[in-house]
């Protein structure tokens, strides 16, 4: 139970529910860079969901993480550790309760008390040797114990002497003095863990204490050990089943480990002396220390080796093989199709068939395939695996062996593991012999390379990258190595040789250092030059020439194991193993087991002429089958059992012997594992057993490696078809090995031996020898495997966290680790993260629905046993109980068809938490009757404690059935899952602290942010160089990247993006500093280069990293500036990554761009230019955005996020101007493109670029005000210039920013009006030949003769319409068939005229307002066109040729363009100008007030088309004589033009531009306002509970139509402007939400109600005109009333009023 917490406010977050605390200072030390670090103890507490600062707590273990901090660490994540100095305040030194109560002189007379007692007892111990031990001895020694007890005086028990008193007292024979000894020792551990430590340390380091040392002494020191580290390194390995350590391996780890922490306690010590003793000699300080880190790797290397072997690793490092993962950025995800396609060196084709044999797709059924293979395969051919069975994956290659009756009946040694295994006939694939598959596979190559275009064509090189991506993984490409050092050894590779050379003794030792010495010029070499010498490659080959013979078995295996040796030894030069017998050497003891196995089940079917061949070389002997396994080395079998065979052995016969199976242990093991055969080796069993019965007799044989193959025996224990002479043999074995060496005993424990003897009794009656005696011994061993359980776990445990601890001072230091072996134990701790490892047990128990005496049956892998139901139909099932977390990646039902109407048909698998609760229904399957194997599941990814297989129908209609066997495959636990969490719990400490000590940094000054590339390059470069010199895999490699990523870039990016109090963050600042210095960047040698340099780099390093998912958005609080004293790390416990990192600087971009768009709409909003030089910012930004975060979406998006924040800020008179700005400017362009050339080129291009800043305006308020000046502008180019495509493509890239669709509402009016006028055409033709049918009966001939004068007009007009509800003039209606007729038959040029059809819905009224009288105004050919379309247009209203509606009329308005000839030139003018050409023809002058009221036209209007006319272009003179007001029009003489009368002529009024200052954009405003006041009073009136806003919107147009809004006084000056329609509306509830006046709901996003009583419009108190001085005219306010009555809105009030502004 952990105590109060005293730095509860600090913590760190390492996972769901966990959570880091600083807890006390351990020990203080001076870093690489000369400051002090302080070590502190964090402790790892799970927290409860609603434990924010609660004093609760829940699953408090008691773990922690030990972390070495820099001063300016502490301060930022632990402030409170510091006292008022600046220094970390130590653990209180509190004074027990014994020394308060102790006087001085007391205490010295117990002192000296103690001394003569220990003298005392070593005297009498002196002098009982062998006899009885005397009662004053053990009193004495129990006075001992009592004063070991008190405290103050544990200093005296470390005098020498005590050591040689506990020495003597372990060692002696009696017990009572070892259970003294064992008192004493547990009454001076009682103290602390560091009494505890150092006295284990000193007795441990003892010369030959394990000689001295019986099983219960050594029992009391390791359980003195097991509580020692229990509380250091609760590490738990639940689930994961660790090898079974004999004591006196356990007590050699034990040595080993206190000997490391020793030497590492010494190397902290001897840094904190470093600090204190600033007078001592620098170079006597280093010498010291680089001996304490010489002696601290060679001792790491030796606990690795010797806990590698006892973890029985060593025999599965060749077929892990060396690690072979490609160097790729570990901290982008790797995609499954998506990675850096490297060349293998040595890769095979991934596809190789044989010519001779046919493949398993050829033939109809497997059981087909399965006799042809059987048929044809020879032994030696080579195969290869069609599908994954247990530990053989699909695609792994062998040599076929030979084949038996058995089940799988197939023996195959597989490359992949390097050891046979029995497999089924119709998995495998026949290749054939070597000789056919390596001429294919040559064959294979060549075409393969030639498909690929390979021969001759170099790779691109890894390295490269686009140009896009020039910044994106810095630290993945190896840094430039220096030509010397790349021509020597490293130190991590030199002092792992040297670890093999100080492994050397006598004589080997001194010839290996002679060849250093003669490669080195004859130099002398001790420890200290040793250690830093460097050795040339050329030196090192050599060496790992000559290690090799002088080493025994065990290090030479680990020499080939360790990676100077993969890299520079002759495997590596010659691409072929060295010491091949070594290599295979784990595969042999399998091998020949295997072979043992079918020896006598074969011996049928070999020939028999080879099988008295084979029999020859060897006497007749039960071991011939293992002699013939081994070959040569084999002979050691017959020899043992030559001189173990008599009574009266020799010992030095046996030695001899002995030695050679110490050396070559696969040897002993194969002799053990042949227990492990079929029962029918009886004569194998019984010779074995004899041979081990005399072995245990020597001393020396009890150091062979016995409990690695006690697995054997126990199988042969535990198999009910053993002899009986055999089992009484094998009891009669281990009860004399138990008694030997009670560690034996220890280890059968572990293997469950006691159940399996009780089982053997009960089958034999209790007729077996010694059988009882061996259970009561193996039972007595209980406490004591439990204890050697908790020593594996511990000594394990603690070794991880040492590695771990190396790992952080490799971060911290950044010094190389140079631990030998290093790789090999992370290797191995990794196994299991990318290579899976299959068991078969993964359930607890199986149940049946009947006859569960015969379940077993289920289970036993014997294909002609089965389970059979007893049941109705459909009633039977089996049920399975899973291990906790097992995931079943393969469930099969064994059947068989013989079995006939037995045989399942239908089988359902149902998933539940308990049997009760089984309803979900997992799969189905339907079994052909021809089926042996039915997959039932596979590769489920979630645990179901409970599995129930259901048979619902039986073949033929059957009701009970039979199930040959059951096969469920999971992932066997490894120990990955336990040190992938180890290592990313103290990665993510030690880079959240470091984050957070550079965000303080940062805090305190921003300029520090310009350092943070480099920070981050170098953290991240040394965690990628790590994992790939020493992680195996990706996916640990991409565990520890993603850690690192998630704690130090998200918690950085997180406080660099976060505002302080003035709302300003870092890294904001920092861009907004890249922006305005951008310009002068681009001299490559000014200061600003540099500058924008490193902000690249950072921003690329911070985003090269790629958002897996997208959380919600988290809003950034703003934070103090300087130094932030109460962090919390709460918001980073559960935030995603990288997606947090994007969100975050996403947003921060953002802001920048807002502040940066506001600021430039601040200062040019009325600039002449504006809409340019926004343009022109727009797009620098956006280039900004590209090279600060490259082609990524979301900062484009960020970046129009940001300027559409920046134009909701302006106020709405400003924002009017803008859009009206932008109106303009795209209509400017548009008219410009018209001219073509260079000159239209650039107006295009400058189009685009305006078009690509409007798309801003999607969805904005601003958009409903751009779409009505665009309105406008758009139907004065339709009207006077036509259609053209560039309009349709301008609406199609912008339509987002017109809410109403207008301007694609006038284009498809246009549309529309076109297919009317060729309607229209196809009418006229149709009256013209009714005409002419009446001309031709009556034979009538109409002669019409027109003279036209020179300067007559002959007029083209385009006449505008207007669809609308009224009714036309009366006149027009009026008009008879003659008018009508009068210009069917002109003699004349008949103008074209064509007649758009206008509605008001779309087009500006405003312009629309203008009617124009036909009568009056135009000629009657003109009229009769007109008119005759006017009843065209009636009739299809009355059709429904026409779109449906209500009957509409035509008005004509004086909009429209006309064609007119003048002479040689062809005049383009409007349609006013046209009818003022046309009147002029009759008369040679005219005024210009007779036209006004003629036309009954505006003056500004009339005026307007007068312009043009009357220039210098124009045909027309303006005299104003002083009695005619507006003066007089006559036609220009053609006599005084000196221009050439040709050509065509533009003579359409320009362009008229609105001014968002005038009347109609505060029309605007005020229908804007009074839209706002509608819907705060609708959602007031509705309370909390609030509205939908689709009734919402419906209640406010409702309200608007019908209630007194608009107020009768302000639609005059509303005007047209009064409408209203739901986007208005929308567009307003916008605003007001942006305002904070209206709020939506949590839970329900589409609900809206009121938030605060604001004010609903903003008061302008800035001017509208820049160049104006002084204040703004006095605001005018108007009250108005709404009654209730009738209103939807209304409240129970009669009368509400509100107030607006103007």
């Amino acid at each position: 139970m952990v105590g109060e917490l005293r730095y509860r406010e600090f913590r760190v977050p390492l996972g769901p529910g966990l959570h880091a605390y600083p807890d006390e200072l351990i020990r203080q030390r001076v870093g690489q860079d000369g400051r002090p670090e302080y070590q502190i103890r964090w402790l790892i507490l799970r927290r409860g969901d609603d434990g924010e600062g609660g004093s609760s707590q829940v699953d408090c273990k008691a773990e922690h993480i030990l972390l070495w901090m820099s001063n300016d660490e502490i301060y930022a994540n632990c402030h409170k550790m510091l006292g008022e100095d600046g220094q970390v305040i130590g653990p209180s030194q509190e004074i027990a309760g014994e020394a308060g109560a102790l006087d001085k002189s007391v205490l010295g007379e117990m002192e000296t008390d103690v001394k003569s007692l220990i003298q005392r007892a070593l005297r009498q111990l002196e002098e009982c040797v062998g006899t009885i031990p005397p009662a004053p001895l053990l009193h004495t020694v129990h006075v001992l114990s009592a004063y070991a007890s008190i405290e103050p005086l544990t200093g005296v028990f470390k005098d020498p002497r005590v050591l040689d008193l506990l020495m003597h007292m372990l060692s002696s024979p009696d017990y009572q003095i070892r259970w003294s000894a064992g008192r004493m020792i547990q009454a001076l551990a009682s103290h602390d863990a560091g009494t505890r430590t150092q006295i284990l340390l000193s007795l441990s380091q003892q010369e030959a204490i394990e000689k001295h040392l019986d099983f219960d002494s050594r029992c009391a020191l390791l359980a003195l050990f097991a509580q020692a580290t229990l509380s250091e390194h609760p590490m738990s390995f639940e689930g994961i089943q660790l090898p079974q350590v004999p004591g006196r391996l356990l007590f050699s780890l034990v040595k080993h480990y206190l000997h490391v922490t020793s030497l590492l306690d010494q190397l902290n010590d001897s840094a904190a002396e470093a600090g204190a003793q600033n007078n001592s000699a620098p170079e006597e300080l280093s010498g010291e220390r680089g001996r304490l880190e010489l002696e601290f790797s060679m001792a790491m290397g030796t606990l690795i080796s010797e806990l590698v072997q006892a973890m029985r690793w060593d025999w599965a490092s060749s077929r892990l093989g060396p690690s072979a993962r490609s160097s790729c950025s570990i901290f982008q995800p790797q995609l499954a199709d998506v990675g850096p396609k490297l060349p293998p060196a040595h890769a095979q084709p991934s596809l190789r068939r044989s010519r001779r044999f046919r493949p398993r797709s050829e033939f109809a059924s497997g059981n087909t395939y399965a006799l042809y293979v059987r048929d044809t395969l020879q032994p030696g051919m080579r195969v290869r695996m069609l599908d994954d069975y247990e530990e053989i994956s699909a695609g792994d290659e062998g040599k076929f062996r030979q084949s038996n009756n058995g089940v799988p009946p197939v023996q195959v040694l597989w490359e992949s593991t390097g050891r046979t295994y029995w497999v089924h006939w119709h998995m495998l694939e026949i290749l054939g012999f070597e000789e056919d598959i390596e001429d294919m596979v040559e064959a294979d190559e060549y075409q393969g390379a030639v498909a690929r275009g390979a021969l001759g064509v170099a790779l691109p090189s890894w390295r490269w990258k686009p140009m896009t991506e020039l910044y994106a993984v810095p630290y993945v490409p190896p840094e430039d190595e220096d030509t010397e050092e790349s021509e020597h050894l490293t130190q991590a590779e030199w002092w792992e040789l040297l670890f093999f050379i100080k492994k050397l003794d006598g004589p080997d030792h001194q010839e290996v250092l002679q060849i250093l010495q003669e490669n080195l010029d004859g130099e002398i070499l001790d420890d200290e030059i040793l250690a830093e010498l460097a050795v040339p490659m050329e030196l090192a080959q050599d060496l790992l020439l000559a290690l090799p013979q002088r080493l025994d078995d065990s290090a030479l295996r680990d020499l080939l194991n360790c990676r100077v040796y993969r890299k520079y030894g002759p495997e590596a030069l010659a691409g072929q193993p060295a010491y091949p017998f070594l290599l295979e050497a784990q595969a042999q003891p399998q091998e020949s087991a295997d072979a043992a196995r079918v020896e006598v089940a074969n011996s049928c079917d070999v020939p028999l002429p080879l099988a008295k061949e084979r029999l020859s070389q060897f006497p007749d002997t039960p071991l011939r089958c293992l002699v013939e396994g081994y070959g040569p080395a084999g002979k050691i079998f017959l020899d043992l059992e030559q001189a173990l065979s008599s009574e009266g052995t020799q010992e030095s016969e046996a030695k001899p012997l002995l030695l050679q199976l110490r050396q070559q242990p696969q040897l002993f093991l194969a002799l053990m594992r042949s227990l492990n055969t079929p029962a029918a080796n009886r004569a194998l069993h019984l010779a074995v057993l004899r041979i081990l019965m005399r072995l245990v007799g020597f001393p020396e044989a009890l150091l062979l490696p016995w409990h690695e193959a006690m697995d054997a025996c126990m199988a042969c224990l535990r198999s009910p078809d053993t002899d009986r002479e055999v089992l009484q043999e094998l009891i009669f074995f281990l009860h004399r090995l138990a008694s030997v060496s009670r560690d034996y005993a220890v280890v059968l424990n572990q293997l469950g031996a006691r159940d399996a003897i009780s089982k053997a009794l009960e089958k034999h009656l209790g007729k077996l020898e010694l059988a009882q005696e061996l259970r009561d011994m193996v039972f007595k061993c209980e406490k004591h495997a439990h204890l050697y359980r908790k020593l594996t776990t511990n000594i394990l445990g603690g070794c991880i966290q040492m590695v771990l601890g190396q790992i952080e001072d490799h971060r911290r230091t950044h010094q190389p680790i140079n631990i030998p072996f290093f790789d090999v134990f992370l290797r191995h701790l990794c196994q299991g993260s990318s290579v899976e490892v299959k068991e078969d047990k993964c359930w607890e128990k199986v149940e049946v629905s009947s006859n569960p005496h015969r379940a077993s049956k289920l289970t036993d892998r014997n294909p002609k046993t089965y389970w059979e139901s007893n049941g109705s139909t459909g009633s039977h099932y089996i049920t399975l109980h899973m291990h906790q977390g097992a995931l079943i990646r393969q469930l099969t039902l064994l059947v068989a068809g013989e079995d006939s109407s037995y045989m399942p048909a239908r089988v359902v698998v149902f998933g539940g938490d308990s049997t009760s609760s089984l309803n979900t229904e997992l799969n189905s399957v339907n079994v052909m009757p021809s089926a042996s194997r039915v997959v039932l599941l596979e590769n489920l990814n979630r645990f179901w404690p409970i599995i129930q297989i259901r048979i619902k129908r039986c073949q033929q209609g059957g009701i009970d059935t039979r199930i040959r066997g059951l096969e469920v495959l999971g992932p066997k636990p490894t120990f990955w899952p336990v040190f992938r969490e180890q290592l990313c719990r103290h990665t993510r400490l030690f880079y959240m602290v470091r984050a957070q000590a550079w965000s303080q940094d940062i805090a305190e000054d921003r300029r520090s942010l310009l350092h943070l590339s480099s920070r981050l390059n170098g953290a991240l470069r040394q965690e990628q160089n790590f994992a790939d010199r020493f992680l195996p895999d990706n996916e640990a490699a991409q565990a520890l990247g993603k850690t690192c990523w998630e704690a130090l870039v998200s918690p950085l990016v997180q406080n660099i993006t976060s505002p302080d109090e003035d709302g300003i963050s870092p890294l904001g600042w920092l861009l907004d500093q890249y922006l305005e210095c951008r310009e002068a960047a681009h001299n490559p040698q000014s200061r600003a280069a540099a500058f924008s340099s490193r902000v690249r780099r950072l921003t690329h390093l911070l985003v090269h990293v790629e958002p897996c998912e997208a959380p919600p958005p988290v809003v950034a609080t703003p934070r103090p500036k300087g130094r932030n004293r109460s962090h919390d790390w709460s918001s980073l416990a559960t935030r995603g990554l990288p997606s947090s990192i994007m969100r975050n600087l996403t947003r921060c971009w953002r802001a920048v761009v807002e502040e940066q768009v506001s600021s430039f709409l601040t200062s040019h909003w009325w600039d002449d230019d504006f809409v340019p030089r926004y343009c022109e910012h727009f797009s620098n930004l956006q280039k900004s955005s590209s090279e600060l975060f490259g082609p990524r979406a979301a900062f484009l998006l960020a970046l129009q996020n940001g300027c559409a924040g920046a134009l909701l800020r302006l106020p709405f008179s400003k924002a009017a101007h803008v859009s009206e700005q932008f109106a303009r400017h795209i209509d400017q362009r548009i008219q410009g493109s018209r001219i073509g050339g260079a000159r239209g080129m650039e107006m295009l291009a400058q189009l685009q670029r305006c078009l690509e800043t409007v798309l801003v305006f999607s969805g904005l308020e601003i958009a409903t005000t751009f779409e009505h000046y665009y309105q406008h502008y758009l139907a004065d180019r339709l009207l006077n210039v036509g259609s053209g495509w560039l309009e349709g493509a301008v609406l199609e890239q912008i339509g987002l920013c017109f809410p109403n669709r207008l301007p694609q509402q006038m284009l498809r009016s246009l549309n529309t009006s076109e297919e009317l006028q060729r309607q229209f055409h196809v009418y006229q033709l149709q009256r013209l030949d009714q005409e002419l049918l009446k001309l031709e009966d009556t034979e009538k001939k109409i002669q019409v003769g027109h003279a036209a004068s020179g300067e007559e007009h002959d007029p083209e007009n385009e006449g505008e319409a207007e669809e609308g509800g009224a009714t036309a003039p009366a006149a027009t209606e009026e008009l008879g068939e003659e008018e009508e007729n009068e210009d069917l038959y002109y003699e004349g040029a008949m103008p074209d005229v064509s007649v758009l059809v206008l509605s008001p819905h779309c087009w500006p009224t405003a312009s629309i307002c203008r009617t124009l009288n036909p009568r009056t105004c135009l000629p009657s050919y003109l009229r009769g066109t007109l008119n005759r379309y006017s009843n065209f247009y009636n009739k299809s209203q009355s059709y429904p040729v026409m779109e449906q509606g209500p009957h509409r009329r035509l008005q004509w308005t004086w909009l429209g363009r006309a064609e007119l000839q003048f002479g040689d030139q062809t005049l383009h003018v409007s349609t006013v100008q046209m009818w003022l050409l046309l009147y002029l023809n009759d008369l040679k002058m005219v005024s210009v007030e007779s036209l006004q009221a003629l036309s009954g036209l505006s003056p500004d209007m009339l005026n307007q088309a007068i312009g043009p006319l009357t220039s210098s272009r124009g045909p027309l003179d303006l005299h104003e004589p002083k009695d005619v007001p507006g003066g007089v029009l006559k036609i220009r003489d053609s006599s005084e033009e000196l221009r050439p009368r040709r050509g065509n002529v533009w003579l359409i009024p320009p362009q008229t531009y609105l001014r968002a200052e005038d009347e109609e954009g505060h029309n605007l405003e005020k229908r804007r306002n009074l839209l706002n006041c509608l819907i705060v009073r609708i959602l007031k009136a509705h309370g909390d509970e609030g509205l939908h806003i689709d009734q919402l919107v419906c209640l406010v147009l409702e309200a608007w139509q019908k209630g007194p809004c608009p107020p009768q006084d302000l639609v005059s000056s509303l005007g047209w402007g009064s409408a209203c329609n739901s986007t208005d509306v929308l567009s307003c509830v916008l605003h007001l939400l942006g305002k904070g006046t209206v709020r939506r709901h949590d839970d329900r996003p589409q609900m809206l109600s009121y938030a605060v009583p604001v004010t609903v419009m903003e008061p302008h108190t800035e001017s509208l005109n820049p160049g104006s001085s002084g204040p703004n005219p006095p605001l005018t306010f108007h009250t108005l009333q709404i009654r209730s009555r009738g209103v939807p809105y209304a409240s129970c009030t009669s009368t509400q009023s509100f107030s607006t502004f103007r």
